[in-house]
């Protein structure tokens, strides 16, 4: 895997902003955090919050944080109903606003995270990708991304990833303020959120087994790879 040689915004100036921004949004919209909080514990119950474990910075796996969409429904063998179904229609809203997200902002102040970068995706995404697209680890995951400027979730994994890999190759100031304001005509837009009749947006190993470009036997074993980079975590 090739080397990333950071600029000088990248090493310093990126943080700062990060932190400054993170900081200011929190003073000015605690309310809507609040707000927020009261509604889904009202309407889903606790917990009010959703973590999960994503590969961060070189791969090192962290707990995101998000408003928690989905009820927590088993089948009579106790797994989990699919998406389709444990998605609420408040879980919807929160979605296609992008309002779920908005704890990321704690994980924007303690540094796993950076407010403009490629997204956090999952553990059992990153093993199914090939050493170039792992570059994308080269930097902080973000709130927003290239990516998310330019098609969301409803463009297909070879090009979500070909945009993490420009956006490592090219991070700017003028960058991320595109990315930025960017950001907000696609959230008002309300479109792009999920693929194409998909209730959530579906794993890489699941869209290259569906595609078949992976194996059964293949995508059992990097889901084993999975678990195994979780379990050295130490945070399952």
């Amino acid at each position: 895997m090739r080397e990333h040689n950071a600029g000088i915004y990248e090493k310093y100036i990126k943080r700062l902003i990060d932190i400054l921004f993170a900081v200011t949004f929190l003073v000015l919209f605690w309310w809507v955090y609040l707000i927020l909080y009261v509604i889904v514990k009202v309407k889903l119950g606790s917990p009010v919050f959703f973590t999960q474990l994503r590969p961060g910075y070189n791969e090192k796996i962290f707990r995101m944080y998000k408003f928690r969409s989905m009820t927590d429904d088993r089948d009579e063998e106790g797994n989990l109903l699919p998406d389709r179904v444990r998605l609420t229609p408040l879980g919807d809203i929160l979605r296609k606003s992008s309002l779920d997200e908005l704890p990321e902002i704690f994980n924007i102040l303690k540094g796993d995270m950076s407010l403009i970068g490629p997204r956090p995706l999952l553990v059992r995404d990153v093993v199914f990708m090939t050493d170039e697209q792992r570059t994308r680890a080269f930097v902080k995951p973000g709130l927003t991304g290239l990516a998310q400027i330019n098609g969301r979730n409803a463009i297909t994994w070879d090009k979500k990833l070909d945009f993490d890999q420009q956006y490592v190759n090219s991070i700017s100031f003028l960058t991320d303020v595109k990315i930025f304001f960017g950001t907000f005509v696609e959230v008002l837009r309300h479109e792009d959120v999920n693929m194409e009749g998909e209730a959530t947006s579906l794993d890489l190993g699941d869209c290259l087994l569906k595609e078949r470009r992976v194996t059964k036997a293949e995508y059992d074993e990097k889901q084993k790879e999975a678990l195994d980079l979780i379990r050295k975590s130490g945070l399952s």
